[in-house]
């Protein structure tokens, strides 16, 4: 699931209000407290001298996750499940999500890395916070505009004059407003706030049109029999852009780069196990998480496998993980040129980031 639900203006103030408090990427008080600095600094001295893919002493990592357990995680539970992280001397810590960004958990440094995607993390390092995406978990948009089937509605230009039901987050209405004009439209609609009601606003017909993860919500309506048309975003002159990535801290990458490589480097293990084998993949991650699924037990695995077929884990090449400078400046310099990305202040930036900054390949296997 990938619901674009936060509030971008509290998400930033949260961000600069725990940068600000803990010092960046400073351990704060927890029953999962991270391992010091000198220790974790220790266990990348002793892995490097071992084995330079891997650490001699169990390192945690603290991943936020951004919603409860989905599809979108799923290689983190296979590499758990298989032990590939402990055979690369990691102790993975999953933290249950509570309603906290992700990004704001990685400010402040409650968490060394959990999962963002490419407009939250450009607005969150816009905003001062210290962090930066070490994978592509998703390589391509899932998110499409989705009118039922059975209404009169088949292009975007249609849009225009109809209701939006929407989440709050400040891309949205840009984003729409391209595509329908590129499709000839004047991109001109209602928009009503419904968060996660949203999609039954649809379904009931109380809204026209929403924005739907095809790979979750799409597959749900399917298995409820409401038959949906939909929109890509790309096929109306729009960018691709990274749907779901892996963030870390700064501090800690830069103070266990040896830690940081060896669980990237699991994690990427996990997502390849997920893309060639949706159906076990999908299997291990309803086993590690009893009870998550009970009240549909099936979407999982229709969600895992839409993913392999659609190929959203890998990249041109049949790769996991890798990211590019093209992918990031096209979808974030269209945050920017929106006028959506502001300070430390709330001020709208006068000059676009350096994309550059927002990603690494380094910690790539």
């Amino acid at each position: 699931m990938n619901i674009p639900s936060r509030a971008i203006a509290a998400l930033l103030v949260a961000i600069l209000v725990a940068a600000c408090g803990s010092g960046g990427g400073s351990a704060s008080p927890s029953s999962s407290a991270s391992t010091a600095p000198s220790e974790s600094a220790a266990a990348s001295e002793s892995a490097a001298a071992a084995s330079p893919s891997a650490v001699a002493a169990p390192v945690k990592v603290r991943l936020a996750l951004d919603w409860t357990p989905n599809t979108n995680h799923t290689g983190f539970y296979v590499a758990q499940a298989k032990g590939w992280y402990a055979d690369a001397g990691v102790e993975l810590d999953v933290l249950p999500y509570g309603g906290t960004t992700p990004e704001t958990i990685l400010a402040a440094g409650q968490a060394e890395c959990g999962i963002s995607f490419q407009d939250s993390l450009t607005f969150a390092v816009a905003a001062g916070a210290p962090i930066t995406s070490v994978m592509a978990i998703l390589q391509h948009t899932a998110q499409e505009i989705a009118v039922l089937e059975s209404s009169s509605i088949t292009r975007p230009k249609q849009l225009d004059g109809k209701t939006y039901a929407g989440f709050g987050y400040p891309n949205e209405v840009p984003t729409l407003k391209s595509v329908i004009q590129h499709d000839g439209g004047k991109g001109d609609f209602d928009v009503v706030t419904l968060d996660t009601a949203a999609y039954e606003a649809l379904y009931a017909k109380r809204a026209d049109f929403v924005i739907t993860f095809a790979a979750w919500e799409g597959i749900e309506a399917g298995q409820r029999n409401i038959p949906l048309r939909t929109f890509k975003f790309t096929d109306y002159g729009f960018p691709d852009f990274y749907q779901v990535v892996l963030a870390c801290n700064d501090d800690w990458l830069a103070a266990n780069p040896d830690a940081a490589k060896a669980f990237v480097g699991a994690t990427v293990r996990g997502f390849e196990f997920a893309a060639s084998n949706p159906a076990e993949a999908a299997q291990i991650l309803v086993t590690q998480n009893p009870g998550v699924f009970d009240s549909n037990p099936e979407l999982p695995a229709a969600s895992q496998a839409y993913m392999a077929e659609q190929g959203l884990l890998v990249d041109a090449n049949g790769a996991v993980g890798t990211q590019t400078l093209e992918t990031w400046t096209g979808y974030s310099s269209f945050l920017y040129d929106q006028g959506l990305l502001v300070d430390a202040n709330g001020k709208a930036l006068t000059a676009p980031p350096d994309y550059a900054t927002l990603f690494t390949t380094d910690f790539l296997p």
